[in-house]
């Protein structure tokens, strides 16, 4: 705690918009298929399809070009039905599904999913793990694999869900690798602040405790979920305070995470090109947070208290079209 109080835990409301707008992609006929981004969702098991959707769609209706999710055989036919603009790889196995096997077939099959993920991976300019990844051990095994591939390719990873379970366990999977995001919410950054910093939670230092903790873990990027969102690299702090919606429903962190993942994505391929001197994943995570805010006010100014994740998911494009007009 005497590191965190000896940094100087400034902390600035971020111009949102106009990241946005340095930021977005534009739309030129000269660009061909996936210049505009190429998202991939890690997730989707037998309990939880909805989540690997919610963020593979996002990405899509934000304006990347084409978005994919990996995901157990089961979860597959399910996330198909909800669309059929998702390219849906049912490659992941549970436990359950390889019971009885001996220790060299398990890992037999693990190499074949990994081999599957790896004809891809040099393709995807940003992945998403963890929406509805379950904790089945095996599965957790696996996706550990795919991210340390991840890594090697030089990907950035957006993480959020079941993912930072993982991460939270295997601090490592992350630690020192500057294109992760984090992006938890309340309990997930308590686990992971007690995790890392061997500490507790409190609201009086909350961006010292935020740059401390980005900066203890390697210079990733944690995106702090809450009542306003706190970002940081370990170098600065932002906060994102845009009045968004009091409804609560689930799934809002499956669109952010999709919508960070595009943004980062767009910020990466500007490079030099914006003004802004901030870190690419520092920006992303801005401009996602925000679009998310000004949908979810969208959405509840015309359903209220019945506004749910599918009516944000359709207001995202007319909110990034009110700050960022495509002509």
């Amino acid at each position: 705690m005497q590191d965190i109080r000896s940094m100087s835990g400034t902390t600035f409301e971020a111009d949102a918009e106009n990241v946005m707008r340095e930021i977005t992609s534009v739309l030129d006929p000269s660009k061909h298929k996936g210049q505009a981004g190429k998202i991939a969702v890690i997730g989707g098991c037998r309990e939880y399809t909805g989540a690997p959707y919610f963020a593979a769609i996002s990405a899509l209706k934000i304006g990347a070009d084409l978005s994919h999710v990996f995901c157990t055989k089961d979860a597959a036919p399910v996330i198909k039905s909800y669309s059929p603009e998702l390219i849906v790889h049912p490659i992941l196995e549970e436990s359950y599904n390889i019971s009885g096997l001996e220790d060299e077939e398990r890992r037999c099959i693990s190499s074949k999913i990994l081999a599957e993920v790896d004809k891809w991976m040099e393709r995807f300019d940003c992945l998403v793990v963890g929406p509805g990844l379950g904790r089945d051990p095996y599965l957790l095994e696996c996706v550990s694999e795919i991210m340390k591939h991840a890594r090697q390719s030089n990907v950035p990873i957006v993480i959020d869900g079941d993912g930072l379970f993982l991460v939270t366990n295997s601090i490592a999977l992350v630690s020192g690798y500057p294109l992760a995001v984090l992006t938890p919410n309340v309990n997930e950054y308590k686990r992971l602040v007690q995790k890392v910093l061997n500490c507790e939670v409190n609201d009086r230092d909350a961006p010292e405790l935020l740059q401390s903790l980005a900066k203890q873990i390697g210079g990733v990027t944690i995106l702090q979920k809450g009542k306003s969102d706190l970002i940081s690299d370990g170098e600065i702090a932002k906060s994102v305070s845009i009045y968004g919606s009091p409804r609560r429903c689930g799934g809002q962190g499956d669109i952010l995470s999709g919508s960070v993942a595009v943004f980062l994505s767009w910020a990466r391929a500007k490079g030099k090109a914006t003004t802004s001197q901030m870190n690419p994943t520092v920006l992303g995570c801005i401009a996602g947070s925000a679009l998310l805010r000004k949908a979810a006010s969208l959405a509840f100014k015309d359903k209220k208290r019945s506004t749910l994740t599918t009516d944000i998911i359709e207001c995202l494009g007319r909110s990034l079209e009110d700050i960022c007009p495509a002509c």
